[in-house]
């Protein structure tokens, strides 16, 4: 799926600055011999800066593995994972915790949230476990972005599935991570509530130019992005611009019934 330009010198640097994350010839494999089992075969990817991709595919298709791998939460059995300028294949442990404290922020299904803190120490504990202290400017404007005001005093229990969600995007955002990387992040909300947090997320990119990358299986959730990749597989097959819920499943279910076409861009 990645393309190859040609022009001055300098050119390929100055692509390579618009990319996120990225993924080169990646393979992720488990077990060995008659159990050996491919869940990514060869994907290449690349993730725009300050856009919103969504990763979607039927079930077994290497959507998640394939975030894991890109987030620095699993290896690769082959290929390359770059975020921004660092190559994250074959980091250390201590280099790649600091890589995943530093330059990413992740935001999951289950929300994640310590129950004896309140929701602004939910907010700022990466921040403070990494010894930084906020940027209480940003720090505001997050909290307005997620409309948490209100809220901050709270702990988790006092706070509906909406709001404890919201808790965690703004986890996420105040960081100020080179990347986000969502795992259905609304697959415990109600239609409303998930509808406020993908809103959230789309308005941090086109505000503030954060780079989200979500999986979800929802094409409702996957309309809010402005481009989606699709996976079976284990291998990409199509990709999506400007996408809308309609599309999204009238993709989906060509991927279902049989090859959409290896890297085929399928609308714009």
């Amino acid at each position: 799926m990645q393309t190859t330009t040609t022009g001055p010198p300098g050119a390929e640097a100055r692509q390579d600055a618009t990319v996120a994350a990225r993924a080169v010839d990646v393979w992720k494999v488990y077990g060995s011999g008659e159990a050996q089992v491919a869940a990514l075969r060869g994907v290449s990817v690349d993730l725009g800066r300050g856009r919103f991709t969504a990763i979607m595919g039927p079930s077994g298709s290497g959507k998640s593995t394939l975030m894991h791998c890109l987030a620095g939460l699993d290896t690769v059995t082959r290929g390359e994972v770059h975020i921004g300028d660092v190559l994250v294949t074959g980091l250390g442990d201590a280099k790649l915790t600091r890589l995943r404290r530093d330059q990413v922020g992740f935001i999951f299904q289950q929300f994640n949230l310590l129950p004896s803190l309140t929701a602004q120490e939910n907010i700022l504990l990466p921040l403070s476990i990494a010894g930084r202290k906020p940027d209480r400017d940003w720090f505001a404007q997050v909290i307005e972005i997620v409309g948490l005001g209100d809220r901050l005093s709270h702990r988790p229990s006092q706070l509906s599935g909406g709001q404890q969600q919201r808790v965690a995007c703004a986890r996420a955002l105040v960081a100020r991570p080179n990347v986000i990387f969502a795992d259905e992040p609304t697959g415990n909300l109600d239609s409303r509530s998930g509808a406020e947090v993908l809103g959230f997320l789309r308005r941090s990119v086109r505000d503030y130019g954060q780079t989200i990358v979500m999986v979800t299986h929802d094409p409702n959730a996957a309309s809010y992005a402005d481009r989606v990749v699709f996976l079976a597989d284990g291998e990409v097959r199509a990709e999506l611009h400007a996408p809308t819920a309609d599309a999204v499943l009238d993709t989906m279910g060509r991927l279902d019934t049989g090859p959409v076409g290896a890297g085929r861009t399928v609308g714009a």
